[in-house]
């Protein structure tokens, strides 16, 4: 599998950034604000969660690199 994959959950409200099958940025969003969060993954639930990232297990779902960019692109204002 190549990195970085692009997820969501699908209500929208957090997007992820999966850069290894331990490491991972989460864009979510709390109320109009977004905040992003950095995880280096080493328990085994985390690691469980990200493989469930990565193989689009309800309620993840892919997206585009563009879809989170924009997003990012948001935070960082």
């Amino acid at each position: 599998m190549e990195f970085p994959q692009f997820r969501k959950l699908e209500n929208g409200r957090s997007l992820y950034k999966i850069t290894s099958t331990h490491q991972f940025i989460e864009l979510q969003q709390i109320g109009n604000k977004w905040f992003l969060y950095n995880f280096d993954v080493q328990q085994f639930p985390d690691l469980m969660r990200v493989q469930d990232m990565l193989d689009e297990k309800s309620p993840f779902i892919q997206v585009t690199a563009e879809e989170f960019q924009t997003v990012f692109l948001i935070f960082k204002q």
